[in-house]
């Protein structure tokens, strides 16, 4: 009868689990990393041998790191070893507390050896071949040239993004409001921004753009005919996004308890007092996230524009890959969009984490 079951029947807490198995599974993982790792590394070496003489001790060193996760899995080793002595000792407690430090030391091992998994097959990935991802994507002479030019054009990106946030905010909480309006005169309004929401979500971005950079031109529609192709863009992506903000408007009123409306119109306030007054000022904190998210999206979208001829940062880099026959100018222009989107994410999680921690304190 083992020990487990004998201290079940005696009606005493049954001993920790044995750790042995999770650490042969974290060893066996790093055996598979370290050759994938290595393969890329060797890939490395043979593409640059010839290039520097430091190249095999850099290579070396990067391996070298290769055994950090061997560490936390040497001490989950020697957790389970002194899991199994305090048992024969009939320490209980000691046993459950090696037993869970040898846990997380093999999850520990586990998790930096399935970083080093991903980043040593994208090493892989991107040297097979002969290197013929990174003289794609990464050729360095290429990219110096494109920079300047890809900057240029983003600002146009900025202008398009920055001109039709606007027009967005305004709209959106008309479309919003629209669909909330009360009663049967409200009917007709409901409808009709009902519509306007579902199509425009429905359409592809790069759809609206062609159609309005090059119908409401050919159609010779006044004024707006006359517009740049910039502006058309802006209209463009303004009429896209505006459905999509306009639910987030409609969320963030409707998330008010319906408490706050019945107080408001028992005062004699009126229905736009009411929303003005009362519901928007509590809404906006809820609309601030979700409404960067919207705004990041349309960011990125900027990029289409160039189907309407706008000579925008991807219009430039096509321009200049098409000379060179090669798409690493393209690779700046994902790289100049990560430099700008990364901080507003980075900025949406903050106001998350902070209505977060507002909201607990509030339930405390």
């Amino acid at each position: 009868m083992s020990l487990s079951t004998r201290m079940a029947k005696a009606g005493t807490p049954t001993p920790p689990r044995r750790i042995v198995g999770l650490s042969i599974l974290a060893i066996v993982v790093w055996a598979l990393t370290a050759a994938v790792f290595w393969t890329g590394l060797h890939q490395v070496y043979l593409i640059n041998r010839e290039k520097t003489a430091m190249m095999p001790i850099i290579i070396g060193l990067i391996g070298l790191t290769m055994a950090y996760p061997l560490l936390p899995w040497a001490r989950s080793v020697g957790q389970g070893a002194r899991r199994a002595r305090a048992l024969a000792a009939s320490d209980l407690r000691g046993a459950r507390a090696s037993a869970a430090s040898g846990r997380d030391d093999a999850l520990t091992s586990l998790g930096f050896s399935a970083g080093f998994l991903i980043v040593g097959a994208l090493l892989t990935f991107v040297t097979t071949n002969d290197a013929a991802v990174t003289k794609t994507f990464l050729r360095a002479d290429f990219i110096a040239q494109s920079w300047s030019k890809v900057a240029e054009g983003f600002w146009i990106n900025v202008q398009v993004a920055v001109g039709a946030e606007i027009i967005v905010l305004v709209a959106g909480l008309g479309v919003a409001i629209m669909r909330m309006l009360p009663g049967r005169p409200g009917r007709p309004l409901r409808w009709l921004a009902t519509i306007y929401v579902d199509v425009f979500r429905a359409v592809p971005s790069i759809i609206v753009l062609y159609l309005v950079g090059f119908g409401l031109t050919i159609a010779k529609v006044p004024i707006v005919s006359e517009l740049s192709p910039t502006m058309l863009a802006i209209i463009a992506l303004a009429l896209t996004y505006t459905g999509y903000v306009a639910e987030v408007y409609r969320a963030g009123l409707e998330s008010i308890h319906p408490s706050q409306w019945s107080a408001a119109r028992s005062l004699g306030l009126s229905y736009g007092q009411t929303l003005r007054k009362v519901i928007v000022p509590q809404a906006t904190r809820r609309m601030v996230p979700p409404l960067l998210n919207d705004f990041i999206g349309l960011q990125k979208d900027t990029a289409l524009i160039s189907i309407m001829g706008v000579v925008d940062s991807f219009m430039q880099a096509r321009l200049i890959s098409s000379s060179v026959f090669n798409l690493s100018p393209v690779l700046v222009v994902a790289v100049v969009f990560i430099i700008a989107t990364i901080p507003q994410a980075r900025f949406v999680d903050r106001l998350m984490a902070r209505d977060a921690a507002k909201m607990k304190a509030g339930a405390l």
